[in-house]
């Protein structure tokens, strides 16, 4: 079983407009809808479309907190949230014709006793791989992050900005940047394949057993003890980028607990994210024919 730990979740607001935001005017949708967010709640919702054992935790607090554990429940994703009296954040999406904006708050302080309880919840439930992702909130540093990972005997993967992946200690099965966290991690310019092929090879030498970048039209490259490998990005159409590093790494992870090889792994990520590119907000698409696609994408190693 993976289990997912969002220690700062959130309810997604995506909305669309026909008309470009402009100062002084009010813009009207009828396109719009709510999602439970946060990448570690993603990672669960897409690793339930591959038809994977995956139990959901982290905080939830407030009204925001109990829309999102109902929204969870009503999609059948396995939930053990803590209760927190802050109030859980609500992080808005505009799609506009002329581009795509994002609003997200910060969320609500996280106290120690909270980590303690979801460690608790995760000793509980035995899982084999933990998946600690997305932003931290107050109260929550690096050390934090190390201190779940060394709780249990689980392997552990992390989803986190460049800053905090760079202060970790303790031993990771995986860690996933996009092209700007892999860019901070490693102090490095990246202007391409080779680049970024360079920058993961060099992360993955601080301490993490495999490295997956995600590099939008670029596709994805995964460092491992014997090579690196590349797949580009597939041909879609792009609808909202929102959860695409999630799915990213949900298809990689529900390769690897088929046991599949890594290359297999990364096509399959490659493939998971390109269907959820193509759809708006962050719900999971139907992932039951993902397989075929996942074929058709090439992989290059180095």
């Amino acid at each position: 079983m993976i289990a997912s730990v969002t220690l700062n979740p959130a309810v997604d607001y995506t909305v669309a407009l026909s008309d470009s935001l402009e100062t002084g005017t009010v813009a009207r949708s009828d396109d719009h809808r709510y999602d439970a967010g946060g990448k570690g709640i993603n990672v669960s919702k897409y690793l339930v479309e591959l038809e994977v054992e995956t139990l959901a935790t982290g905080v939830a607090g407030g009204f925001l907190g109990r829309y999102l554990l109902e929204r969870l429940s009503t999609q059948q994703i396995a939930a053990d949230f803590v209760d927190i009296d802050g109030e859980t954040r609500l992080n808005t999406t505009v799609l506009g014709p002329d581009g795509e904006y994002k609003i997200n708050q910060s969320g609500p302080r996280v106290s120690r006793l909270a980590v303690d309880e979801i460690i608790d919840t995760l000793c509980e439930h035995d899982p084999k791989t933990v998946v600690l992702a997305g932003s931290l909130p107050a109260g929550v540093g690096p050390e934090t992050i190390d201190r779940l990972a060394k709780a249990g005997p689980w392997e552990t993967v992390v989803d986190m900005g460049g800053e905090t992946l760079t202060a970790l200690e303790a031993e990771y099965a995986l860690c996933k940047p996009n092209l700007e966290e892999l860019a901070a991690a490693t102090g490095r310019r990246i202007d391409g394949v080779q680049s970024a092929i360079a920058a993961a090879e060099a992360l993955r030498a601080e301490g993490f057993d495999r490295v997956v970048a995600s590099l939008g039209s670029d596709g994805a490259v995964m460092a491992t003890p014997d090579r690196t490998l590349h797949a580009p990005a597939a041909d879609v159409d792009v609808v909202d980028t929102v959860g695409a590093g999630d799915a990213l790494l949900a298809g990689v992870l529900a390769s690897r607990s088929r046991r599949e090889s890594d290359a297999a792994a990364l096509r399959s990520g490659v493939a998971v994210a390109s269907r959820v590119v193509s759809v708006s907000g962050t719900r999971a698409p139907s992932l039951a024919d993902v397989r075929d696609e996942r074929d058709a994408i090439a992989v290059s190693a180095y």
